[in-house]
């Protein structure tokens, strides 16, 4: 790739492969590696990608396609290829976790153990000193791989210059495990019961905990009505030991964000100035694109931001590497290649189906707007009118209800992008009200299409007001405090930024259910329902007037400076 006034690395080296490499780590343990190097003589920057998902398989030179792929086994096919990289002379180098293909040790979990983040560390060490290597040295890959760039980007490891680490979590907790509190183990099941039992592990919390404290929380959990309406749930805290459920188990017996899932977090406050390139898509709301809004929003050194289509990327991965190519030309190998005098967040406007730039994110000028809830399912920037009252949904086993305001068609285009909320004045019969609440587009035609989702336990309502801001709630999910049946309270849900151009006629909607039993249309889709539901019957009521003004909070960047026209818009002739 080339400009008038830049270029980036040009395509001219041969390769060099060497595979099943052993990389030694802390405590006389070997890593596992391939090595796919430009051949002959001069020393080189490299790229370490590293997971615990088959290596062999991510150097696997196939024609990509879309993902899950026809028969849903590409999915961890995510490092992007080796040709493209090493032909342009750079090192790459496929690394295994620790207890995975080969690997010593102990698998560390889907959320990996700090120890398997320090073994990274001195694989870069060892990459450093290799004959062929410069010392300069990145990190690459979405996903899995991306999860763990972030991390030890925060460890700051001599020789690692840069990270980019698009598409991965940076909290597991709030981004995979427990969305807004409510246990999402549709996900977190399947990636364990279909990678783990390839991996070597063992009951690592038990061993940490001891026998009495794990034995007690175990019969702590069997006495949670929501686990046991779910019979793999039960059955896996039932047999803690068979199969893949020691790692289950252990992220169900962590329910708050305590020690077990802040150890697992990136600690922001220690990457200091690396750059590093962050992103996602906007259909990703279900697992990565909140940890790279987080990301972006954390990091002190030079960095990126990029929000594509929603659409996930092909497999094996190859989207991104001129874009990738750039980033490393630049901060490995001293080029100009035109990157960094771009504006630093560049998102992808759907429905205009065309890329947005902007300096900062959340973007400049934004109007965050609130459009409140109304009687008759009206979602409006009017106020509202003398006792408008309540809206009530039955929630149970059987029969899972909910309620739906939507917007009246728009009469002038209108985008909308950036962090969106929601905050629902709301009171239930039970002790428990899980909120689910989703974004949905309208056409014109009336056709209705998912485009985000947000979620909140409503026990684990409590916000931390130091890191909270009106546009983009934080919870602390520290403790549960249980609800007084028929009391109102107040509570703030974080849905997952979006960004949309809204044409004359077309409308946005709120949906508010307690469940996520939606049919999901596509992947991404599935990615993000998945969650625990309420086992006992409840009537749930969104209270919403003067007094209780709930409303969604939209992030408009263009267009709607009128308002919405209740009355359609439309001039009628006598």
């Amino acid at each position: 790739m080339l400009s008038t006034n830049w270029q980036t690395s040009t395509r001219q080296f041969d390769i060099k492969i060497e595979r099943n490499v052993k990389v030694p780590i802390g405590g006389g343990l070997n890593l596992v590696a391939d090595v796919f190097r430009p051949s002959g003589a001069g020393k080189f920057p490299a790229l370490l990608m590293i997971s615990p998902y088959d290596r062999a398989e991510q150097s696997m030179e196939m024609v990509p396609e879309f993902f899950p792929g026809r028969r849903g086994d590409r999915g961890s096919l995510e490092v992007g290829d080796f040709n493209f990289y090493v032909r342009r002379g750079y090192g790459f180098v496929i690394a295994n976790l620790r207890g995975t293909y080969g690997s010593d040790g102990y698998f560390g979990n889907l959320v990996p153990d700090q120890q398997s983040i320090c073994d990274i560390c001195d694989v870069i060490g060892w990459l450093g000193a290799e004959p062929w290597c410069d010392g300069n040295i990145a990190m690459n890959g979405v996903s899995y791989f991306s999860v763990v760039q972030k991390r030890v980007a925060a460890l700051r490891p001599p020789g690692l210059k840069t990270i980019f680490a698009m598409y991965g979590w940076s909290d597991g907790y709030r981004d995979a495990y427990y969305r807004g509190g409510i246990l999402s183990h549709g996900f977190l099941t399947y990636w364990l019961q279909a990678y783990a039992p390839k991996y070597r592990f063992r009951n690592q919390l038990k061993d940490q905990w001891g026998e009495a404290r794990y034995k007690e929380s175990l019969e702590l959990a069997l006495s949670d009505p929501e686990l046991m309406a779910v019979p793999m749930l039960a059955n896996i805290l039932r047999n803690p030991d068979a199969g893949a459920n020691p790692l289950i188990a252990e992220i169900l017996l962590n329910p708050l964000y305590n020690e077990y899932h802040k150890d697992r977090a990136v600690d922001f406050s220690r990457a200091g100035n690396l750059p590093a390139y962050f992103g996602a898509d906007w259909g990703n709301f279900g697992l990565h694109l909140a940890g790279d809004v987080r990301a972006y929003a954390n990091w002190a050194g030079p960095k990126k931001f990029t929000v594509g289509p929603p659409i996930y990327l092909d497999r094996p991965l190859y989207q991104y590497a001129y874009e990738s190519l750039r980033w490393f030309d630049h901060w490995l190998k001293g080029m100009d290649t035109g990157l960094m005098t771009e504006p630093p967040v560049q998102v992808f406007i759907v429905g205009a189906n065309e890329w947005k730039s902007a300096e900062e994110w959340p973007i400049p000028g934004t109007r965050f707007t609130p459009f409140y809830l109304h009687a008759g399912g009206l979602l409006s920037e009017h106020e509202f009118w003398p006792n408008e009252g309540t809206t009530t949904y039955e929630d149970s086993w059987f029969a899972h209800g909910g309620a739906t305001f939507a917007t009246p068609a728009m009469v002038e285009n209108t985008e909308v992008c950036g962090p969106i909320a929601v905050k629902l004045f709301g009171s239930t019969t039970d002790t428990e009200v899980l909120w689910f609440t989703s974004l949905w587009h309208i056409a014109a035609n009336g056709t209705e299409k998912l485009l985000t989702r947000g979620w909140l336990r409503g026990s684990q309502r409590a916000l931390d007001p130091a890191r909270s801001k009106p546009w983009q709630p934080y919870h602390s999910h520290e403790r549960r405090d249980p609800l007084v049946p028929n009391e109102v309270y107040e509570f703030d849900i974080e849905l997952r930024p979006y960004g949309i151009l809204l044409k004359a006629g077309e409308r946005l909607a709120l949906r508010v259910r307690s469940a996520d039993d939606e049919k999901p249309t596509m992947f991404l889709e599935r990615i993000g329902v998945g969650s625990i539901t309420r086992p006992s019957a409840s009537h749930v009521t969104i209270h919403h007037n003067a007094a209780h003004p709930s409303h969604l909070l939209l992030p408009i960047t263009r267009g709607n400076r009128i308002g919405t026209y209740i009355s359609g818009g439309k001039q009628f002739s006598d």
